[in-house]
């Protein structure tokens, strides 16, 4: 009757938790002042879906690249791995909620000693053996009643790191596809720098021809085919600075892809365009429901907050019931029986009433935690609106400059031209062709490494705004 009243009490008293509810922050961002120069670009390419915005470039290869990093990508199945630990922790918290119930039987054999106490005794007593044997089967069962929530607390709690887990594993595709992207228009990029270094050598090198005739024909000078030769060997020198850092981009996209270096950069020996950068749309109201780093930090204010009511808990009493169903005989064949059956029925209860100095730290404890939680989730929106801002910036004034250099390219070539006619016409001096080339050859190197900028813009935008998940 009596266990029956505290089995009563405690499923009565099961409702009441202890602790704040927890309420998501209201948190609301301002329009980004750069999102409308990012709508405003004028390009062919439509808007991509966020969670898959790399199809938006229109480039087969891009495509099979980042597919191939989301699926064999190291970081991922580890990040894949922490989720299932932190769901594994969530679990064992929501166990401790259910009684817990365990069989065991064991067979004990033993001599007593005839010097122990107990041998002393017995031994003079009729009948006696110092050889006996025990069995015992039973079961047991022990319930802590969460009379005041603080199990059903550090539930929630659990639950809402299992959350934040998936939310960074989340953050992990996220990274994985903007790297791989990243790697893979730095390489089209340096190709594109080659093959405009190439021309330039092959340009170069008939200039030198040139004025090595001229020479010996006795119209130019011996500085004059110094200077040309220094001209051939500077860009001549470009190239294996430029393929030491397109081996390095190769090497970096395999790893990303989950294999040795030098596994897939066959695929991409033959050089390619830079695909043209999509539209972009950059809404305030998407960055906070779709990037893992702010969904991960909310989730851990949840968290935090319920570590709160896991503290309070300790301040009221703890009940526990247990149990146990047994038999234990001397003998195998009367395990069995009525006689040799022992029920055992225990209810505990628990206070730590002269530890409340602690239990104060404990709260204190607690309630930092949720303090540093919400700072960190407001930070982290602020970090996340900063890099939307400034990949906006970088993508527009990009274009802008890629647009100036194509320009300058035009106006750069004719001169260069019309620079070795006239000297060739013997009109200016050797130095002022040179100067042209030079000039030139700044100008055709800088479009192809504008242009793969533009594009590492572009992700790095979708990347700002939570896309790839």
């Amino acid at each position: 009757m009596r266990t029956l009243l505290l089995l009563t009490v405690g499923y009565l008293m099961v409702g009441c938790t202890v602790g704040p509810n927890y309420l998501k922050p209201d948190l609301t961002l301002a329009p980004f002042h750069n999102a409308a120069s990012v709508a405003d670009r004028a390009v062919a390419q439509p808007a991509p879906p966020l969670d898959q915005w790399w199809i938006g470039f229109c480039d087969p290869e891009l495509t099979k690249i980042i597919q191939r990093a989301l699926a064999q990508n190291l970081d991922i199945q580890a990040s894949l791995e922490r989720v299932q630990q932190a769901r594994a922790a969530a679990k064992t918290a929501g166990a401790k909620l259910l009684p817990a119930i365990d069989a065991s039987t064991q067979a004990l054999a033993m001599r007593q000693s005839l010097e122990s106490p107990i041998g002393a005794i017995a031994q003079t007593l009729p009948g006696y053996n110092r050889n006996a044997e025990i069995y015992d089967v039973g079961a047991s069962a022990s319930w802590e009643i969460d009379l005041f929530g603080g199990l059903r607390r550090g539930e929630e709690s659990a639950k809402a790191e299992a959350d934040a887990a998936e939310a960074m594993q989340s953050g992990v595709r996220v990274s994985v596809a903007a790297d791989a992207a990243d790697a893979y228009f730095q390489i089209r990029g340096l190709q594109a720098r080659l093959k405009v270094i190439e021309g330039l050598i092959t340009t170069d090198a008939k200039l030198f021809d040139l004025i090595r005739l001229r020479k010996t024909n006795g119209m130019s000078t011996d500085r004059e085919v110094a200077q040309a030769d220094a001209v051939l060997a500077l860009a001549q020198g470009a190239v294996p600075l430029l393929k030491i850092e397109l081996e390095a981009q190769l090497n970096r996209l395999d790893v990303l892809m989950g294999a040795q270096p030098g596994t897939y950069a066959g695929e991409l020996s033959a050089s390619a365009p830079l695909p043209h950068v999509p539209l972009i749309t950059a809404n305030s109201s998407d960055l906070l429901r779709r990037r893992p780093d702010i969904i991960a930090a909310e989730r851990n204010i949840a968290a935090a907050n319920a570590g709160i009511g896991a503290a309070l808990s300790d301040y009221y009493p703890k009940l526990s019931l247990s149990g146990l169903l047994g038999f234990e005989s001397l003998t195998p064949s009367h395990l069995f029986k009525s006689a040799t059956f022992q029920p055992t029925a225990i209810a505990g209860l628990r206070w730590r009433i002269f530890d409340f100095g602690k239990i104060d730290g404990e709260v204190a404890l607690a309630n930092a935690a949720t303090r540093e939680a919400l700072a960190r989730y407001r930070q982290t929106v602020l970090h996340a609106a900063e890099d939307v801002e400034n990949a906006c910036a970088a993508l527009v004034q990009l274009e802008a400059h890629g647009r100036d250099v194509t320009r300058q390219i035009g106006a750069l070539t004719l001169a260069r031209d019309e620079s070795q006619e006239a000297y060739r016409a013997g009109l200016i001096a050797l130095t002022d062709a040179l100067d042209a080339n030079r000039q030139l050859l700044v100008a055709e190197d800088d479009l192809p490494r504008t242009q793969a900028d533009t594009a590492r813009a572009a992700v790095r935008l979708f990347r700002a705004l939570g896309g790839g998940w």
